[in-house]
């Protein structure tokens, strides 16, 4: 059972602090273990980095499953041509596999990979959903970050929702966490789940915005970071999971490696009372929202 003690539904009869206290059934039909796979990926090396995440999932025993951004390629590329040897089209070998495996296991699967676009010949910065027995989505980095610039494309998806489970995931990659904008669309779109990606360098930076953007937005949060450095490049790990109160539920450290995961009641994130007579999402005032 979760105990709220700010909701307005389903107030409790005789309790002292009725006019405060609300009570939530956390059915069992209703929760789902969500995790993170941090580790460092070779760089390069995608086949062994595609082997090592097919091994995880195989092994994870969840329902949904984040890896860090770039996943399969490592983050740091010396040309355009080093990062074309590196990409993946949507229906590339790792797709066709972790589908696979996605329709065995029961798991859906979200990883960072170098999606080239057969269509333009440009290559994003891309997040792949495979879901069980479902269509694949992908989400392209809409912010990208530093050198990024130099050999990526600008996403252009834009910020969607689709289900798994009946429950609302959505999608960001690393930086996008610094655009407040990026959650609240998510969240306006009845995300209960972010699923966010990441290879970060800054210290702390998401580790802090990752909280407040659940909170801000009442949402569950996945942040897979990596671990480890390429060159000069160092990243921080510390990978975590946010509830819709902002409170860490598990993280791992930063350099540890491997499956980290927790149980939720995703129906927790439909709730955006933040106290009896405010919501965090009706209560905007849109008509004061001008540059």
């Amino acid at each position: 059972m979760y105990l709220s003690p700010y909701s307005s539904r389903h107030r409790i009869h005789g309790c002292p602090y009725s006019s405060r206290c609300i009570l939530y059934a956390v059915w069992e039909d209703s929760k789902l273990r969500i995790g993170f796979y941090q580790f460092f990926p070779v760089h390069l090396a995608v086949s062994q980095n595609r082997s090592k995440i097919a091994e995880a999932v195989e092994n994870s025993n969840v329902d949904i499953i984040v890896f860090p951004e770039l996943a399969l390629s490592g983050y740091s590329f010396s040309s355009y041509e080093e990062l074309v040897s590196c990409s993946e089209t949507r229906e590339g070998k790792t797709a066709l596999l972790f589908q696979r495996i996605a329709d065995t296991t029961e798991t859906a699967i979200i990883t960072g990979f170098a999606e080239y676009d057969t269509a333009t010949g440009h290559i994003f910065n891309s997040a792949l959903c495979v879901r069980p027995h479902k269509p694949r989505r992908i989400y392209r980095k809409s912010h990208l970050f530093d050198t990024e610039k130099k050999f990526f494309t600008s996403g252009d998806t834009g910020f969607f929702t689709f289900s798994y489970k009946k429950v609302s995931i959505g999608m960001l990659v690393c930086f996008d966490h610094m655009f407040p904008e990026a959650a609240r669309t998510l969240a306006l779109q009845g995300v209960s789940i972010i699923c966010h990606p990441s290879n970060l360098v800054l210290e702390g930076y998401a580790q802090l915005t990752t909280r407040v953007r659940a909170l801000e937005n009442h949402v569950f949060w996945i942040l897979a970071n990596r671990t480890g450095h390429e060159g000069s490049t160092v990243f921080t790990g510390s990978s975590h999971i946010v509830d819709p109160h902002g409170d860490i539920l598990i993280a791992a450290d930063r350099e540890s490696e491997g499956l980290f995961s927790v149980e939720i009641d995703p129906l927790l994130a439909r709730d955006k009372a933040v106290t009896e007579q405010n919501n965090i999402l009706t209560d905007r005032r849109c008509d004061l929202y001008r540059l």
